[in-house]
């Protein structure tokens, strides 16, 4: 299996080996690994919780309305009743 870029950063971190060079590099590298393995981006906030429930309210409205206009539901029902009618 092939080592990703991020694993093999971790690693280093963790063991002590940082790139080379000034000591002010490597401690703005060792801080910035670690603020950014300290936080997790996994899953989302109230907020985009709050965005994807409008936009699923939106769609399933949208396609309420489709679903419930006088052709799309002519279509069904013929489609329903051809199958019923189908023989065998």
């Amino acid at each position: 299996m092939e080592t990703k870029f991020w694993d093999r950063a971790v690693g280093a971190l963790r063991r002590g080996r940082l790139v080379a060079g000034a000591p002010d590099r490597r401690a703005r590298w060792s801080a910035w690994w670690a603020g950014r393995l300290g936080r997790s981006d996994r899953g989302m906030t109230t907020s985009e919780y709050a965005v994807g429930t409008i936009a699923a309210c939106a769609f399933a409205a949208v396609l309420y309305k489709v679903v419930n206009s006088g052709p799309v539901l002519s279509a069904l029902q013929s489609l329903v009743e051809d199958a019923l009618d189908a023989k065998f």
